[in-house]
């Protein structure tokens, strides 16, 4: 793990953002048992996380995406952190709409996106790449060069991987599954019997049970 992994790992734990309960699992969605939870909205509501998250973002986008023009943020979770990238790094922002307005001018894409402009786009939360993929695919149809995709937390899901491959678009999270639940053992949120269960679900989380 990097030591920002690490951080940003105990930053979700300690606010709850993310919440594991690997022997009284949740179900998502897609019907998947699943011993985690993450509602990565609520850092915005703790100045000091939000501020290491959106640092952290800035320094992997220089990094990663050194030819970046333009922050996307990815509505509606990615919008405030998108905000706090852009204000540190200088540069214009615009944000994705999961759909065109059905009203109005009927824009996805608010704020002004030149044509060809290079686009890192921002999200919260990497499951398998399907919302943030639909967003880039809009920026795209708007002329943007969408070079990378940065998010707070990735659940390491193969079919993230996948996507994001056959869209060939690069990715990079500031944390993930394997550094969080690697921290809450060491912060002694999860036992061995806990963490061994988690560890099973990344492995193969559609046959995973409790």
């Amino acid at each position: 793990m990097t030591e920002i992994e690490t951080i940003i790992a105990q930053d979700l734990l300690t606010i709850g953002a993310v919440t594991l309960r690997p022997n009284e699992p949740f179900t998502w969605a897609s019907g998947i048992h699943s011993p985690i939870y993450t509602d990565n909205r609520l850092t915005i509501s703790y100045p000091a996380v939000r501020t290491r998250i959106a640092d952290g973002l800035a320094a992997l986008i220089k990094t990663q995406f050194p030819e970046v023009a333009v922050i996307g943020g990815v509505a509606t979770a990615g919008i405030p952190h998108a905000a706090l990238v852009a204000d540190r790094l200088n540069l214009p922002m615009v944000y994705v709409r999961s759909k065109p307005k059905d009203h109005g001018q009927g824009r996805q894409i608010e704020g002004r996106l030149p044509a060809g402009a290079k686009m890192v786009l921002i999200d919260d939360l990497l499951s398998t790449g399907g919302s943030v993929l639909k967003a880039a695919a809009a920026a795209k149809r708007e002329g943007a060069d969408v070079i990378g995709v940065a998010a707070i937390f990735s659940y390491q899901l193969e079919a993230s991987t996948t996507n994001f491959a056959a869209a060939k678009i690069p990715f990079a999270p500031l944390t993930n599954y394997s550094a969080l639940i690697e921290t809450a053992k060491h912060l002694d949120q999860i036992n061995d019997q806990e963490l061994a269960l988690l560890q099973a679900f990344r492995a193969d989380p559609t046959h995973w049970q409790a």
